[in-house]
């Protein structure tokens, strides 16, 4: 089974560009259908303000929104009609998260940005990921704030720590594992007591399950000692030229909101490569 089936936000920034060049490259390899949409987002100015607004300044802030889709869409058909990939494009309004992941839940892998919240005009949404990885139950390709990424799972990192949601991961990013030239799976301190029940050798059975589908994996065990979870796997995705992260994602509901915590949110925030993530 392949991605066949790929959404991609988009959105108006420049940064989107990247985003559905990775989503129409990876649907191009399964000769897949890619799709993309653009949510206008609920406004954020109270109802009780909107009554003493002037009409000019309502209507400013719809063409502005009605311009990033414009501009969104075209970004998008060029980049597709130039991967000579099948393309949709789809445009809804409400809940920029809430509406992806209504979208998402038909597809077989959704692909987003990162966001910024220090620099929202540059990258939207940073919250988008998240929401998205934690509700529509796809698998979420989060693509970096920086880089271009004209190769992409070629070598691949995953995380490895026996839980249900790394074992989602690992079954979601079976079709770009079975490509791939190289595949690491990764544990860290799978030997303590809260590291999982990995069995008598940590990452072994996991990649002997992914050599059964065809995968070249290697198992690799570390024990990180006055240093992150995350910065190790960081280090191995610079030592060993990963190009993708495949993990698990771990976070908790607060106010009808998702958040990632602890190694996810670290991985999330400082990943230099796209991360496929599954909860």
């Amino acid at each position: 089974m392949g991605l066949k089936n790929i959404l991609v936000h988009v959105d108006g920034s420049e940064r989107a560009g990247e985003r559905i060049r990775v989503a129409a490259s990876l649907a191009g390899a399964d000769d897949g259908h890619l799709t993309g949409v653009f949510v206008s987002p609920d406004p954020l100015i109270p109802t009780w303000m909107v009554a003493g607004m002037p009409p000019s300044t309502l209507e400013a802030a719809v063409e502005r929104v009605r311009g990033e889709g414009e501009t969104a869409r075209g970004r998008f058909l060029e980049i597709a009609e130039r991967a000579g990939v099948h393309a949709e494009w789809r445009t809804a309004s409400g809940s920029v998260s809430h509406v992806t992941a209504l979208h998402a839940r038909y597809a077989d892998l959704a692909v987003v940005g990162k966001g910024s919240a220090s620099e929202p005009e540059l990258y939207p949404y940073p919250e988008l990921a998240a929401d998205l990885t934690m509700s529509c139950g796809r698998p979420v390709l989060v693509v970096p704030n920086s880089g271009r990424f004209d190769v992409l799972g070629e070598n691949i990192l995953v995380c490895w720590n026996a839980s249900r949601e790394a074992t989602r991961a690992v079954n979601d990013a079976m079709p770009l594992l079975r490509r791939a030239e190289k595949v690491v799976v990764l544990s860290v301190n799978a030997h303590r007591p809260s590291g999982g029940d990995h069995g008598e050798i940590p990452s072994a059975n996991i990649a002997l399950h992914l050599a059964r589908h065809g995968v070249n994996a290697e198992a690799a065990n570390t024990v990180a000692d006055g240093i992150s979870v995350s910065d190790i796997v960081l280090s191995h995705v610079s030592d060993r030229g990963i190009d993708l992260i495949v993990t698990g994602a771990w976070g908790h509901s607060r106010m009808r909101e998702w958040a990632f915590g602890g190694v996810t949110a670290s991985l999330l925030r400082d990943t230099t490569v796209p991360a496929l993530m599954s909860h």
